[in-house]
């Protein structure tokens, strides 16, 4: 009997509906907490609780990445990989990632410094959209109207100083409807799709409070996923997309440990089992 165990250091509603759908399709599971683990050089798979296939599904992206390239060290298949954890993780790289595979996404500029940034938002005109480099649920994600706005954010930014602060990731504003599309992928293939509806006009994360409505998977939305995915190195993926007036679909984000409790309460497809049993399939290989 197979042996799934899940990784946390939270455990949300979609670490729950992993468990029980593992368990329903005949798994052993376990439920290993990352924050009170330890790993040494000299670990070994036989010194845990682990199974034969991670899912790791740490809240925290530094915390998950690292325990991942633990549990890779100890030759332990964990999805999703380091390497994918580690591109998704970064907006800057996973953005570059896209560009250079002619993924079609909006137009992004990077500085690496606030002087460096004021003056690209000169050069370039306003709005643009800043984002962290790191981060989720669309905390510090913000429309730059004009030079004032800059300035109080672009303050403390300087004020704060932090390693990722320096990095300043300026992105065009997507003329679009008032939602973006979450599509998520399992082993390269789009399993289930909602529209985020903007609560604000601007953001659209569940996590906010935006409405999940039901997207059909369309022949364009589906191929776009799928390149998208194996450009990322595969897995378990949350690609988001915004319909650009001119330009049609484009890829503005791609999530590692993706959230689904939102589209699992709208999609026909029981998407934790989906992702249950592309685990299993992994070391079934």
């Amino acid at each position: 009997m197979s042996k799934v165990c899940i990784v946390f250091d939270r455990v949300r509603t979609e670490e729950k509906m992993l468990q029980k759908e593992a368990i329903d399709l005949g798994c052993e599971t376990s439920m290993v907490d990352a924050k009170i683990t330890q790993i040494n050089t000299e670990s070994k798979k036989a010194d845990f609780n682990l199974g034969d296939v991670v899912l790791e599904r740490c809240v925290s992206y530094f915390r998950g990445l690292h325990f991942t390239a633990g549990l890779e060290f100890m030759g332990i298949p964990t999805i999703n990989a380091y390497d994918v954890a580690n591109i998704c993780g970064n907006k800057m790289i996973m953005t570059l990632r896209l560009r250079q595979h002619n993924i079609p996404t909006p137009k992004t500029y990077f500085s690496f410094s606030s002087e460096s940034a004021f003056q690209n938002l000169e050069n370039v005109g306003y709005p643009l959209v800043i984002k962290p480099i790191i981060g989720s649920w669309g905390r510090g994600v913000m429309p730059l109207k004009d030079k004032d706005t800059a300035e109080a954010v672009f303050e403390i930014r300087d004020i704060n100083d932090g390693p990722h602060d320096r990095i300043y990731y300026l992105q065009e504003l997507v003329q679009r409807p008032p939602r973006d599309i979450r599509v998520i992928t399992v082993g390269d293939e789009a399993v289930a799709a909602m529209y985020r509806k903007s609560t604000d006009g601007f953001k659209t994360n569940i996590a906010l409070g935006a409405d999940p409505e039901i997207c059909e998977i369309t022949n364009e939305l589906e191929d776009l996923a799928a390149k998208t995915s194996k450009i990322m190195g595969g897995g378990i993926l949350g690609i988001d997309m915004m319909e650009d007036e001119k330009r049609g679909l484009v890829v503005h984000e791609v999530n590692n440990t993706v959230e689904f409790k939102g589209l699992a309460k709208v999609s026909k497809k029981n998407i934790p089992k989906s992702m249950v049993e592309y685990a299993l399939n992994t070391i079934r290989k």
